[in-house]
């Protein structure tokens, strides 16, 4: 009969591994609030609000990727 004497453990995820995830989740919703945000606001423009910036309904989504995440 064998028996095992040696248990591993994972290295490297530590208090700092942890910190650094949670650092990484707040920094992506933060980005996800500014998308929302701006997909909200151009949205709520009109049809000729958004000409006027140069913008059709079918960009907002794009111009507010790059607004969070460029």
């Amino acid at each position: 009969m064998a028996a095992t004497t040696h248990i591993s453990t994972r290295k490297g995820v530590g208090f700092g591994g942890v910190s650094a995830m949670i650092e990484t989740l707040i920094e992506r919703y933060s980005r996800y609030r500014i998308y929302r945000q701006t997909v909200n606001e151009l949205a709520s423009l009109s049809n000729r609000e958004l000409a006027d910036l140069g913008l059709s309904r079918s960009e907002l989504r794009r111009v507010a990727l790059q607004a969070a995440y460029d």
